[in-house]
């Protein structure tokens, strides 16, 4: 009854830091800088891998990826990221600055909202301004590499999908095999992106394991309403009757607004247990004061 009691108090002044930190308002900035940087974001990535892999390659392995993230319009979004590549030779060097500015205004934003979430450690110390600058790039570099292995890998799945297996006379095809550690390849791309943001965008240093766990808690969150948002979006949802040619922008939005807030909060459980560990410095914490 005590455990219990305890976890119902440290979530209850989660939730208290959470709204005292605007978390939703911080969500919403996130979310909206997000919408306008996944496209540059993914074009920039894919015009410079264009060089090492095939692009259509590129194009299937992004799609099927985004899939995770917009289950309902990834096909629309790809296809925009493909139309962008195929007219990389008249964008130019300043196109290619526009899309590189673009694609890291939303990590820019994302350490901003993380610094109102952990303020306890900004308070103490800040980080310098060029460390700040060089992280959204250390990102994008990071999402390269990240995407070049997953092609790769999801190739060989693949090709091992094609097989089948004689056991006793009776043959199976791998297909299912394959598939399913195609969604785990995916899911674990997803843990490794939250872990990386949890370890990297706070001020200071954080456990790794406090860092993983939060991925992992917030990729199966994530995964949760991922397909509720299918669900709705299938069956219930009038989003294309009411925003008509804006219904891929409104669901893309809504889609980061709901990761968004996903991430923030598990910042905050991060935050909060840091705090109810700390000793007491004799005065009441307000928190971020906004």
């Amino acid at each position: 009854m005590t455990t219990s009691r305890g976890v119902l108090r440290f979530l209850a002044e989660v939730f208290r830091g959470f709204r005292r930190n605007q978390g939703m308002l911080l969500a919403g900035a996130v979310a909206y800088y997000t919408l306008l940087a996944v496209v540059p974001l993914f074009a920039l990535l894919l015009v410079g891998l264009s060089h090492l892999v095939d692009p259509q390659t590129l194009l299937e392995t992004l799609r099927e990826n985004l899939a995770l993230v917009l289950p309902a319009h990834a096909d629309d979004l790809s296809q925009q990221v493909g139309a962008v590549l195929e007219a990389r030779d008249v964008v130019g060097g300043v196109g290619l600055l526009v899309l590189l500015f673009f694609s890291a205004t939303a990590f820019t934003v994302l350490e901003n909202a993380m610094s109102v979430i952990f303020f306890h450690r900004v308070a103490v110390k800040r980080r310098r301004f060029a460390i700040s600058a060089v992280i959204p790039f250390a990102f994008i570099a990071l999402l390269g590499v990240g995407l070049v292995l997953i092609t790769f890998i999801s190739g060989a799945l693949q090709a091992v999908g094609e097989r089948s297996v004689a056991v006793f006379g009776v043959s199976f095809s791998l297909g299912g095999v394959s598939h399913a550690l195609l969604y785990a390849l995916g899911v674990s791309g997803l843990v490794s992106i939250f872990t990386a943001i949890y370890l990297v965008m706070p001020v200071g240093r954080i456990a790794f394991r406090h860092a993983l766990i939060g991925g992992a808690t917030a990729t199966l969150l994530w995964e949760i309403c991922r397909h509720i948002l299918v669900w709705y979006f299938a069956t219930l949802s009038m989003v294309n009757v009411v925003y008509g040619s804006l219904a891929t922008s409104v669901v893309a939005l809504l889609s980061f607004e709901i990761g968004a807030v996903i991430l923030l909060f598990g910042a905050q459980v991060i935050a909060e247990f840091e705090r109810s560990r700390a000793p007491a410095t004799g005065g009441p914490d307000h928190g971020f004061q906004t």
